[in-house]
């Protein structure tokens, strides 16, 4: 199978210009919600909320400290004025295509009727919408137009003005521009679809009459995806995906050609994970039809006939082909034998009605592995056998018993596959693309990327496993089936999170491991779940990145703060409250006591200085000295090590005030202690300290 990708699939300039703006904003710290999905793509979105920003529908349901971030879409004129009018940060990342519209309508709407191609729901054409002052409709194809025509709400003689979506379909506006030249003959039309829109859309519809099938990639809300869709669609068989996932749910078998777009809001990782995909796929499939060729002309070898060939359809069952084997020809006809006698290398059996003696070598016995014939089959026991050659002048059967337990075990994978069920098979070999799972004497094929195991990992730690996975594929013609290990996998940890999930409640202290870390919190895995500690959870002090307190590997003990059943996301406390600074002040600090402290920040009205770490106090330019302080930065330095008295603490506002002069002699006592020893030195002393208050 040939794949062909699109030169012009994947991020418009709009779309690559609004993430960058978000990314950029989250590598520099700042805290950033969106004003809805910032692109119409799951994934892209999924991520940005797992790096911590938030998706809001309204400026209401921003918090404080963040920065709203205007989609790409744009959003209606109110919505901007409610942003403006309460203050909050924002940045614009509208496309500029779509901001060119917004500026048409709302220079020439007061005084026109405007017409807008698009979707009325759609986000674009909400926004657009808002900006015109005068009257505005809004039609999806040449029908809804001709309707709005044939009602008459707007005259012939009236000044009309006509835009379009910036993702409107090109075939569709080509229709509408023709009734709109000829109904209104003084309609100035603008052409506001997105020159990357409408490039797709013509690179698509060319590629799709060259293919058997199309994939566009793309988020299934996505305007300008859907209508790549619908342009493919009409030359060729066409799959709308997400994710290289949901490839395992088409059937290429029968393509020759296939093309490969994608909508202007999909991310060239997603992209390049299918192509990688779909490439692995085709060696796959050419890997597994070699191995079946090899093996389907080793049976054929072995056994030349009639039970091969009577299964060769692969709907006719052991039963089936049993009834149909008895011919002319001993060759390949299936009898049943009594085991009578085991060696080593042999296992003789009679065979009822035959004056030959029925010979098992030990390669013919089974096509699992064994170390001794007795490990397979015991004296007395009855087997059905094929015949594959009968040597008349020995006096001899040829017999294998693995032939039948394969065709025995081809029924039992064909109704394991209609039925759902798990098989149970050891891995007998790693090759090229995957491995082959032995079950019930027939071989299964799992594709590298269905075993479970990293890409990076060497799939030799499966062999000579025994694994459980699901039939998913079946070629009933060349008898060749395709499982999946990680399918089990997934079911069964979705089952285990499930269950696990209804256990938990908030308030829980669990123990889990750290599995990654992000520039705004950690990620514990707490049996099976995810959870996420906050940054600003890990310490009671300021941090700039979790790895100052957490590594990956790590066994933590943590809480759950919250539990979102709709989202299914975790929020994990790490904090212990016996480590809270102000605790800690509490129980060791009470008013009146004396601090060794560090000077950490300077203000006209005082110091600040660190008591504990996550504490800071304020002196106030009153408490620094008895003497008069113009500045505290005449006495004070950030660095200083002081000495200084708790003098209040304000838990609840969560302020500390400190005086370093409450430690210090006050003048008059200063003088009192002079004068006892010294009276001429005191007399002098007052007489200073009377000039210095005057």
């Amino acid at each position: 199978m040939e794949i062909k990708l699109a030169k012009t699939a994947g991020f418009c300039f709009g779309v690559d210009r609004a993430v960058n703006l978000v990314y950029s904003l989250i590598d520099k710290g700042e805290k950033v919600c969106t004003l809805g999905p910032i692109i119409h793509n799951r994934q892209l979105v999924e991520d940005l909320d797992r790096r911590g920003v938030k998706t809001i529908e309204s400026p209401s349901e921003c918090e404080e400290g963040y920065k709203i971030v205007v989609r790409t879409h744009g959003v209606e004129k109110c919505v901007i004025n409610e942003i403006k009018n309460k203050g909050t940060e924002y940045v614009d990342a509208t496309c500029p295509f779509v901001l060119k519209i917004h500026k048409i309508v709302s220079e020439r709407s007061a005084e026109t009727v405007t017409l807008i191609a698009g979707d009325e729901n759609h986000p674009e054409v909400m926004g657009i919408r808002s900006f015109c002052t005068g009257r505005s409709y809004v039609f999806k194809n040449e029908s809804e137009l001709q309707k709005i025509i044939s009602e008459e709400k707007i005259f012939p003689s009236d000044k009309v003005i006509c835009v379009s979506q910036t993702t409107f379909s090109l075939d569709e506006w080509k229709k509408c521009k023709k009734i709109l030249k000829k109904v209104y003959t003084n309609c100035e039309i603008f052409d506001t679809i997105c020159c990357a829109t409408s490039d797709r859309q013509e690179e698509a519809r060319s590629l799709s009459k060259e293919c058997d099938a199309m994939i566009v990639v793309g988020g299934r809300h996505s305007s300008n995806t859907c209508k790549l869709r619908d342009v493919c669609a009409e030359n060729t068989p066409t799959f709308l995906i997400e994710t290289a996932a949901e490839l395992s749910d088409i059937d290429f078998s029968s393509y020759s050609v296939v093309g490969v777009t994608a909508g202007a809001s999909t991310p060239s990782v997603i992209i390049k994970e299918v192509l990688k995909t779909m490439s692995e796929e085709i060696k796959e499939k050419e890997v597994e039809a070699a191995e079946e060729v090899a093996e389907t002309a080793e049976i054929a070898d072995k056994a030349k006939t009639a039970a091969v060939d009577v299964s060769a359809d692969g709907e006719t069952t052991f039963a089936e082909m049993l009834e149909q084997s008895f011919s002319d020809d001993d060759t390949s006809k299936i009898v049943k034998g009594i085991v009578v006698n085991i060696t080593p290398t042999e296992v003789f059996v009679d065979v009822p009605g035959r004056k030959q003696t029925g010979v098992i070598a030990a390669e013919d016995l089974s096509s699992e592995p064994f170390e001794k014939c007795e490990d397979v089959v015991s004296v007395g026991d009855e087997l059905d056998l094929i015949i594959m050659k009968t040597d008349d002048q020995d006096g001899v059967l040829k017999l294998s018993k693995k032939l039948t337990d394969a065709f025995k075990g081809w029924d039992e994978i064909v109704s394991a596959k209609e039925a759902d069920e798990i098989l149970e098979g050891t891995v007998v070999a790693v090759i090229r693309g995957g491995v082959l799972v032995n079950v019930k004497g027939t071989r299964v094929f799992v594709p590298a990327s269905l075993t479970g195991i990293p890409r990076n990992q060497d799939l030799n730690i499966l062999k000579d496993t025994t694994v459980r996975f699901k039939i998913i594929d079946l070629n009933q013609s060349r008898r060749r089936a395709v499982g999946s290990i990680r399918t089990v996998i997934n079911e069964e940890r979705k089952a285990a999170r499930e269950a696990a999930w209804e256990k938990l409640e908030e308030g829980m202290v669990l123990t889990g491991t750290v599995k990654s870390l992000t520039s705004y919190g950690a990620f514990v895995d707490i049996g099976g779940i995810d959870g996420m500690i906050h940054i600003s959870e890990l310490s009671w002090t300021r941090i700039k990145h979790p790895s100052e307190v957490v590594n990956v590997g790590d066994q933590v003990e943590v809480t759950i703060k919250a539990l979102d059943n709709e989202t299914r996301k975790i929020s994990l406390g790490f904090k212990k409250i016996e480590d809270n600074p102000w605790e800690i002040l509490k129980r060791d600090y009470p008013v009146g006591t004396d601090v060794e402290a560090k000077v950490v920040g300077i203000a006209a009205f005082g110091a600040f200085a660190n008591i504990i770490p996550g504490i800071d106090g304020l002196i106030h330019i009153s408490e620094i000295s008895y003497e008069r302080v113009k500045t505290p930065a005449d006495v004070l330095s950030i660095g200083d090590e002081i000495k200084a008295r708790i003098t209040e603490i304000d838990f609840e506002r969560k302020r500390v005030s400190l005086s370093m002069k409450a430690l210090l002699e006050k003048p008059e006592e200063k003088i009192e202690a002079l004068a006892d020893e010294q009276p001429e030195e005191a007399e002098n002393a007052e007489a200073s300290e009377t000039q210095t208050e005057e």
